[in-house]
């Protein structure tokens, strides 16, 4: 057993995990609807998905799906962003109204619902409408005067024993960290911080993960893809496959 501070960090032995690489999704070019849907029908076929976007409204499509075959998830988003808009530019989907969608349909649990790292602006409307369906809102702020521990402390007590999902848009973190991504905003969270808080999350019940918003023409020297795809490598160390 390994230490990291005072939290055990179980060794993993990546050839022995149970994942696979399975390529793209297919989508219908230029139609949003008919895109959603044919992402809907491929991943209903996966047991337990991890996706690597793409924009964020990818996340509408794998949640319609996860929650034909198990019903409502809770949900633990970390964003710069609510993305609770009914709408973005006159686009009903978007990857600005993923979690509109996903609420309004009941894809997701709200009260079970936490979004970690929001600090870009929004209007009055979009705010207070997410926080009155339950939602939990915490600030990247918050995150850097609570610090990590206490913000994975109220991710547990928000989900508690329900089946998780983790939405992770790489723009959560700060622009120093992950310039790659197509709406970066100051202040963010640095790489370590949601590293630490995903580490701290073992035990919950995850059933699936999205990574989006990854823009590698807008990235420098990879370090956004690295980040990237190092939290989904620490999301798989959480994961229990026995089940």
């Amino acid at each position: 057993m390994l230490m990291d501070g005072d939290h055990p960090v179980h060794r993993i032995n990546p050839g022995a995990l149970p994942v696979a690489d399975i390529g793209n999704f297919t989508i219908a070019l230029g139609d949003i609807a008919g895109s959603l849907a044919k992402i809907e029908e491929q991943a209903a076929r996966i047991k337990h998905l991890v996706a690597l976007g793409g924009d964020h409204g990818i996340t509408l499509p794998l949640l319609r799906a996860l929650a034909k075959k198990q019903g409502p998830a809770a949900l633990i988003h970390l964003d710069a962003h609510v993305d609770t808009w009914p709408e973005n530019f006159g686009q009903r989907y978007s990857h600005g109204s993923a979690f509109y969608h996903a609420i309004s349909e009941g894809l997701v649990e709200p009260r079970r619902m936490i979004q970690v790292g929001i600090r870009s602006p929004v209007e009055r409307a979009v705010h207070d409408w997410t926080v009155a369906q339950g939602v939990t809102m915490i600030t990247a702020r918050q995150v850097h005067e609570q610090g990590p521990a206490a913000i994975a402390g109220q991710i547990r007590q928000v989900v508690g024993e329900a089946p998780a999902y983790l939405s992770f848009d790489i723009d959560v973190l700060d622009p120093a960290f992950a310039p790659g991504t197509g709406t970066p905003e100051i202040g963010g969270l640095a790489s370590w911080q949601t590293q630490t808080i995903i580490r701290l999350l073992r035990g919950l019940r995850f059933v699936g993960m999205d990574l989006v918003e990854v823009c590698p023409p807008y990235d420098v020297s990879e370090i956004t893809a690295l980040a990237g795809a190092t939290m989904a490598w620490e999301y798989l160390c959480l994961v229990d496959f026995s089940g």
